[in-house]
């Protein structure tokens, strides 16, 4: 696992041949216990690093197209998956609570359910108040800049581009941690406003 902008933030990834981008998978070191994030199956490497930062108490699935191994982990560690309301159709996992737009998992991390994407109520993640993480409907393909999923994947590129303009104006936002692409490590409060103004020219 590779530390990130900050100590209490780890990510794993894994590169796709098919969309030429690498796909990230996040734990968050918290006192409560980790959360994982779209967890990928980890390497040797990964599970070791996993254990050395102690218990996982939960697993945060973005949306039911990046379950990933998340149910197989789940099941290894013994520890619940949590998902979006908006898919309860969608999981054939177990999945132990179905969050909500704002609700907490912990008293540092917030949940946004966005509209628009390919899934319904997927979950973009506010963890204090600096640091946000996504899952499919913002991604980035090139170094510092922010991109939307593409208009045929979009349920509602209407109800999309309102959703990225509800995360542009989070006050204290500096990373853009995405699912798929390059992560945005500083300024992301401003890349998010990039997008939104491309996205309304």
């Amino acid at each position: 696992m590779k530390a990130l902008s900050r100590e209490n933030i780890y990510c794993w990834s894994t590169f796709s041949e098919e969309h030429q981008i690498d796909f990230h998978s996040f734990l968050l070191y918290l006192i409560e216990g980790n959360i994982l994030i779209d967890p990928l199956p980890f390497s040797a490497q990964d599970e070791k690093d996993l254990l050395d930062l102690g218990p996982v108490a939960w697993i945060i699935v973005t949306n039911s197209d990046h379950l990933r191994a998340a149910e197989q982990i789940s099941k290894e560690l013994g520890v619940p998956i949590y998902a979006p309301a908006g898919e309860e159709d969608a999981f054939s996992c177990r999945v132990v609570r179905w969050l909500k737009d704002g609700d907490y998992v912990a008293p540092e991390l917030k949940i946004f359910a966005l509209e628009g994407s390919k899934t319904d109520g997927e979950l973009a993640i506010l963890f204090e108040e600096k640091t946000l993480i996504t899952g499919d409907l913002i991604r980035s393909h090139e170094e510092g800049k922010l991109t939307l999923l593409p208009d045929e994947k979009l349920k509602d590129k209407t109800k999309a581009i309102a959703s990225v303009r509800r995360l542009a104006e989070l006050p204290n936002l500096e990373t853009v941690l995405v699912g798929d692409g390059w992560p945005v490590l500083e300024n992301g409060q401003a890349r998010l406003a990039d997008l939104l103004k491309s996205l309304e020219a």
